[in-house]
C-alpha cells in the first residue's frame, strides 16, 4: 500500500505498551525496518526577466509603505512532498496492527526567478551591481535548503528510527497520513520560513546606501531621471 502526499505533523499514534514486549511486539519490532529519506534538489540556474520597472518591482515586492526602493526581485517558494510506503504487520487477538513507517521527503525550491528593473540595461554596470545583489538572495536559498535537509532529516530520523507505529486493524497507514499533514508539513514550511532572516540580512540599509553610490552613482541617477 502507498500514498503519494502533495505537501502535508509529531502525533503519537496510539500505541502498544507494556513492561515486557508482547510476541505481538516482538514481531513488529524484531521483524520490520524502519526507513527515512530525505533528498533535495539543489537549484544551479535562474532566469532573468528585464521587462518591468522598479516600481512594478517595489509593489510586487510589498515595498510602497516603506518607501523602499525594488530595483531587483528574487522569486522562488520553498517545496516539499513525502511518499509513504511501510509493511503492516496484523495481530488479530488484540485488533491491533503495527507499521514500519518508510517516509522519502523531497525537498526543493521552485524555479528561481530573479527579476531587474528595466530601468538597467544588460551589460551596464548598473545592471550587473543589481544582479550580483540578487544572486546574494539566490545563493542564501540554497543555503537554507541544505540546513532544511539537515533539520528535516534529524527530525524524522529521531521520530521514526525507534519503535513501529501501532494502531487499531486497517488504520496504521491513516495514521500514518494524518501524522505527516497534521505535524511535519507545518513542520517543514516552518524550517523553509526561517530562511528569511537571511534574506533580510542581505538588504540592509547600509547595502542601499552602497548600491545607490555603485558605478560613481549611475544608479541614483538613473532613478532621480525616472522620478521627473
Amino acid at each position: 500500500m502507498k500514498i503519494v502526499l502533495a505537501l502535508v505533523s509529531l502525533l503519537a499514534v496510539g500505541g502498544v505498551q507494556a513492561a515486557e514486549r508482547t510476541p505481538f511486539q516482538i514481531r513488529c519490532e524484531d521483524s520490520i525496518s524502519k526507513t527515512v529519506s530525505v533528498l533535495s534538489s539543489k537549484q544551479n540556474g535562474f532566469t532573468i526577466n528585464n521587462q518591468l520597472p522598479y516600481r512594478a518591482l517595489t509593489a510586487k515586492a510589498g515595498n510602497m509603505d516603506n518607501r523602499m526602493q525594488t530595483l531587483g526581485l528574487t522569486v522562488t517558494k520553498g517545496l516539499y512532498k513525502v511518499k509513504l510506503d511501510g509493511p503492516v504487520l496484523q495481530d488479530p487477538p488484540s485488533g491491533y496492527e503495527c507499521i514500519a513507517p518508510k517516509v522519502d521527503v523531497t525537498l526543493n525550491y521552485s524555479p528561481v526567478l530573479i527579476y531587474v528593473g528595466n530601468e538597467f540595461a544588460p551589460g551596464t554596470c548598473a545592471y550587473n551591481e543589481i544582479l550580483t545583489h540578487e544572486q546574494r538572495h539566490l545563493k542564501a536559498y540554497m543555503e537554507n535548503l541544505a540546513r532544511v535537509e539537515k533539520v528535516v532529516t534529524d527530525a524524522l530520523n529521531k521520530r521514526f528510527a525507534g519503535q513501529p507505529m501501532y494502531a487499531p486493524s486497517g488504520t496504521a497507514m491513516s495514521a500514518l497520513e494524518h501524522e505527516i499533514n497534521s505535524t511535519w508539513f507545518p513542520f517543514i514550511r516552518d524550517e523553509f520560513e526561517k530562511g528569511k532572516i537571511e534574506q533580510a540580512k542581505i538588504d540592509t540599509p547600509e547595502e542601499y546606501d552602497r548600491l545607490g553610490k555603485a558605478c560613481n552613482g549611475e544608479i541614483a541617477d538613473i532613478l532621480t531621471r525616472r522620478r521627473k
